[in-house]
C-alpha cells in the first residue's frame, strides 16, 4: 500500500476527511482534502469524487491538518459568496495559491451545490491530467434548471406513455433498484443536470396512500410476461390490456409502505446530488384505480376529482422532498371537451389538491408547471389565480425533434405572453436517436445559445416519448450490469449538460473528457468523425419533417404505420422556420428558373454526403489505434460502430433525396434521363442501407418493438428500399397531382 492510505469514510465535524497514511514515499503528490460542513451532502459526494481520482492515479489523501509533504496540494470544498462578478445559487469560484512551496486550491459554493460543482471539476482535471493547470476561474449557471425526462414504466397497472415497447418493459426493475438511482444520480450530478422529471399517466397507486381510497395503493411490482405488439394506441387509452393482467410476473415483492419509503430515498439521494425530484402526469388516467372504491370509467365524475385531489395531497405531504408537479390538460379528457372544461378539472383535482397539502406548510417551496398543450393561456390564468404556489408554463420546444436547427421557431409565438412573472419551462425532446452515441460540439453550443433567457425561461427537460432512459437493452454485448443510457452515451449528456451551464466552454474540456474515456487515441480525429456522422440527424430531420415521434423516425425512415418511400420524400414537407425547401419547391424553381430562398433538397444530400464521407475515411486510421484497459476498448470499437452506421444511414438519406430529386422532374418533364438517374441514385441508397443495416446488427438487437414508432426491423426494412427502385421504374409522367399533396403541419396546441 506504499503511496495510498485506507481511507476513513466518517465527516469529522471539523469537516475534514482522515485516512491513515502508511508509509512515507508517494507515487504522486499528496493531496490534503478539508470540507466544509455547509457543503453537506452534495459536498461529500465532490470529496468522494476527488478521493476516488487521487487514488485511482496514485495520489495519497492526507489529512488535513496532518504534516504532509512539501509538494502536497491542499484542496478545500467551501461555502459562502464566490469570488467573482456573479453569486447567484449554483455559482462556484475557483482559487489557486501558493504558501510556503505548497499549493492551495479552493472551490467556493454559493451554495452547496456550488461547491459540489467546484470540487467536481477538481476531480475531474485530476482524471484528465489536467490538475496541475488548474487556475482562478468563475462560474456561474446560464440555465438555472437543466433537467432530464424520463417516461417511467412503474408497474404493469401503472403504465406510462413508452410502456407498450421492448425498453420499458426491460426497465420496470430497474426503476425499483437503488442501484440504478444512484448511477443516474452520480451521473446527472458529473454533467451538471440538477432536476429529474418523471412522466407517467397515473402514478398515485404505485407511490402513495390515500385514506379516503384504502383498497386503491397497490403492493409489489407487476410486468406482463405477454409480447406485445405495436397495435398500442397512441393516446394512452389501452395500455393495460385484460390478458397483459392474467399473464403477468412479480418482479419485485414490496408493500406499498416500503414503496413509500423507497420513493423518499430516492429522492434523498437526489437532494444529496444537488437534484429537484417532479412527477408529470398526463390526464385523465385512471390506470390502477378504476373499479376501486367507488371510482368508476367515468373520469369526470365527483368521485374521480375526490380521487386525484387526495392523490394530490398526500403525495406532496408523503414526499416533503418532491419540488413539484408537472400537468396536461392532455390526452385523456373526453373527446371535445374545451379548455375551460378542462382547466376547471385540473384546478378541482391538482389545485385544490395542492391547496389541501400546503395548508400545513405554506412557506414550503413548491412548483406547479402546466403544460401549455391543447389548452388556453386565459383559461389557465383564471382557473388558477388562487394556486398557493410558484406556477409555471412548458412548451415543446422542437416538438419532437431536438436534433433539427438549432434555433427552432415554434416558440415564438409564445414569447410574448411570458416574463419574469410567468416563465416557461422547455420539453426538449428527443426522439430522433434512441441508439447511437451522438456528439457534435458546435450543434449542441449553438442550440443551447439559442433559448431565449432567464426573464422568459425557467429552464429545460431534455428526454424521449418513444424510448425509455433507462439501462440500455439494446447492444447485443452490454456488460453486467447492462450500462445506463447516460453512460452508454455519455458525451453526448455531458455536451448538452455542461453546455446548458457554461455554454462557453471550450472545446479542450471534452477533448480532454474524450482522451480519458480512450487512452491511446487519436482525439481530434475521433471527436471529428464523431461530430461529421453526428451531423446526419439534424440535417435529414430538418429536409423531410414529422414533427411528433409517430411520424417521423430517422433511425429506420419510417413512421409508426410504415415505411417512407421515394414517393413520401417527393410530397414531404420541411422543418417549419428551418430555411429548407421541399422538393416540390425545388422542382418549380428549376422548371422556372426562379430558385426561391432556402436550402435546396441537393445542397441537404451534398452536405449529408460530404459529412458522413469525411467521418468513414477517418475510420481505418481509428481503428488502428491501441486503446487499453479492455473496458475503454471495447467502448471505443463500440463507438466507433456507430460512427460508422450513422455515415451509412448519412449516405443513404443523401442517394434517396437525389433520387426523389430525378423522379420528381421526370414526373413534370417525361424525361427519361432523370428517371434513369433516379433509379441510379436508389440503388446507390439500397447499398447504402445494407452496408448501414450490417454495421447497425453488429451491435445492436433486432428486431424492436418502440411505442411511438412501432416495430422496428433494420434488416428487413431492405425489401422496402428496394421497392424504391421498382416503384422509380414504374413511374409515368404526371402520376403525382400536387394539389392533393398534404404536408404535415406542426400544430402549436395552444391559445391566448
Amino acid at each position: 500500500m506504499n503511496g495510498y492510505c485506507a481511507f476513513n469514510r466518517r465527516f469529522f465535524s471539523l469537516g475534514v476527511l482522515h485516512c491513515a497514511v502508511i508509509g512515507s514515499a508517494f507515487a504522486a503528490p499528496a493531496i490534503t482534502l478539508s470540507l466544509d460542513p455547509a457543503s453537506a451532502e452534495p459536498g461529500k459526494f465532490a470529496a468522494e469524487e476527488i478521493r476516488r481520482e487521487a487514488f485511482a492515479r496514485g495520489m495519497a489523501v492526507v489529512e488535513a491538518d496532518a504534516i504532509a509533504p512539501t509538494d502536497a496540494n491542499h484542496i478545500s470544498l467551501a461555502v459562502g459568496a464566490p469570488a467573482g462578478p456573479k453569486s447567484v445559487a449554483q455559482s462556484y469560484s475557483i482559487r489557486v495559491r501558493r504558501e510556503n512551496g505548497q499549493r492551495h486550491i479552493e472551490a467556493r459554493g454559493a451554495d452547496a451545490v456550488g461547491a459540489m460543482y467546484g470540487g467536481l471539476d477538481i476531480a475531474e482535471a485530476i482524471r484528465t491530467g489536467d490538475f496541475d493547470s488548474i487556475q482562478d476561474s468563475d462560474h456561474a449557471p446560464r440555465i438555472a434548471q437543466r433537467g432530464i425526462k424520463l417516461n417511467i414504466p412503474l408497474d404493469l397497472r401503472t403504465p406510462s406513455y413508452s410502456d407498450p415497447s421492448d425498453a420499458a418493459q426491460a426497465n420496470i426493475p430497474e426503476m425499483w433498484s437503488m442501484d440504478f438511482w444512484r448511477d443516474l444520480f452520480d451521473d446527472m450530478a458529473r454533467h451538471r443536470y440538477n432536476l429529474i422529471s418523471l412522466w407517467t399517466l397515473n402514478p398515485f397507486p404505485s407511490i402513495v396512500k390515500a385514506p379516503e381510497f384504502p383498497h386503491v395503493a397497490l403492493d409489489d411490482v407487476w410486468r406482463t410476461r405477454m409480447k406485445l405488439d405495436g397495435k398500442f394506441s397512441n393516446n394512452g387509452n389501452d395500455f393495460v390490456r385484460p390478458e397483459m393482467l392474467a399473464n403477468h410476473e412479480v418482479v419485485k415483492k414490496i408493500t406499498i409502505d416500503e414503496k413509500i419509503q423507497f420513493w423518499r430515498d430516492v429522492m434523498q439521494l437526489a437532494k444529496d446530488r444537488g437534484i429537484d425530484v417532479y412527477w408529470f402526469l398526463w390526464n385523465i388516467f385512471l390506470y390502477g384505480a378504476e373499479g376501486k372504491d367507488g371510482i368508476t370509467g367515468d373520469r369526470l365524475a365527483p368521485r374521480t376529482i375526490e380521487y386525484f385531489r387526495a392523490s394530490v395531497r398526500e403525495t406532496i405531504k408523503t414526499y416533503p422532498l418532491l419540488a413539484g408537479l408537472g400537468i396536461t390538460a392532455g390526452e385523456g379528457f373526453p373527446k371535445g371537451m374545451d379548455a375551460d372544461a378542462k382547466e376547471k378539472w385540473l384546478w378541482q383535482t391538482y389545485g385544490e389538491g395542492i391547496l389541501d397539502a400546503l395548508k400545513e406548510t405554506p412557506d414550503r417551496k413548491f412548483r406547479l408547471i402546466h403544460r401549455f398543450h391543447m389548452t388556453a393561456l386565459s383559461d389557465i390564468r383564471r382557473e388558477f389565480a388562487e394556486l398557493p404556489c410558484e406556477l409555471d408554463l412548458s412548451f415543446k420546444y422542437a416538438v419532437a425533434h431536438m436534433y433539427s436547427v438549432p434555433r427552432p421557431t415554434m416558440i415564438e409565438p409564445v414569447l410574448p405572453l411570458l416574463s419574469p412573472e410567468l416563465r416557461c419551462w422547455l420539453t426538449v425532446r428527443n426522439d430522433d436517436i434512441y441508439s447511437f452515441r451522438w456528439a457534435d460540439l458546435d450543434y449542441a453550443r449553438a442550440f443551447i445559445k439559442a433559448i431565449p433567457g432567464e426573464d422568459k425561461i425557467a429552464g429545460f427537460y431534455m428526454g424521449s416519448d418513444g424510448y425509455n432512459w433507462g439501462r440500455d437493452f439494446l447492444s447485443k454485448d452490454p456488460g453486467v450490469p447492462r450500462q445506463t443510457v447516460m453512460q452508454k452515451q455519455w458525451l453526448s449528456f455531458a455536451l448538452w449538460g455542461r453546455l446548458a451551464y457554461e455554454p462557453d466552454l471550450p472545446a479542450s474540456t471534452f477533448d480532454r473528457l474524450v482522451a480519458a474515456r480512450f487512452p491511446g487515441a487519436d482525439v481530434p480525429a475521433l471527436t471529428s468523425a464523431w461530430a461529421d456522422a453526428s451531423k446526419v440527424f439534424p440535417y435529414i430531420t430538418r429536409f423531410f419533417w414529422g414533427d411528433i415521434d409517430i411520424k417521423w423516425f430517422p433511425e429506420a425512415c419510417r413512421r409508426k404505420v410504415r415505411f417512407y418511400t421515394v414517393r413520401d420524400f417527393i410530397e414531404g414537407g420541411t422543418m417549419p422556420g428551418a430555411g429548407v425547401l421541399n422538393i416540390i419547391e425545388w422542382r418549380v424553381g428549376v422548371l422556372t428558373g426562379k430558385m426561391p430562398a432556402g436550402v435546396t433538397p441537393l445542397e441537404i444530400a451534398a452536405t449529408l454526403e460530404i459529412n458522413a464521407t469525411k467521418a468513414l475515411n477517418a475510420l481505418p486510421q481509428l481503428q488502428r489505434a491501441v486503446i487499453a484497459p479492455a473496458a475503454s476498448a471495447k467502448e471505443y470499437a463500440a463507438t466507433l460502430g456507430d460512427i460508422e452506421a450513422m455515415s451509412r444511414l448519412g449516405l443513404y438519406y443523401a442517394a434517396k433525396i437525389r433520387g426523389a430529386c430525378d423522379l420528381a422532374l421526370f414526373d413534370k418533364t417525361g424525361d427519361t434521363g432523370r428517371q434513369a438517374s433516379a433509379i441510379e441514385s436508389l440503388e446507390m441508397a439500397l447499398d447504402q442501407w445494407k452496408h448501414y443495416s450490417a454495421a447497425y446488427t453488429r451491435q445492436y438487437v433486432q428486431p424492436v418493438l418502440y411505442n411511438r414508432a412501432g416495430v422496428v426491423d433494420i434488416p428487413a426494412l431492405t425489401d422496402d428500399i428496394a421497392a424504391d427502385i421498382q416503384l422509380a421504374r414504374d413511374w409515368k409522367p404526371g402520376m403525382m397531382d400536387e394539389a392533393k399533396i398534404k404536408r404535415p403541419r406542426t400544430a402549436a396546441g395552444f391559445a391566448e
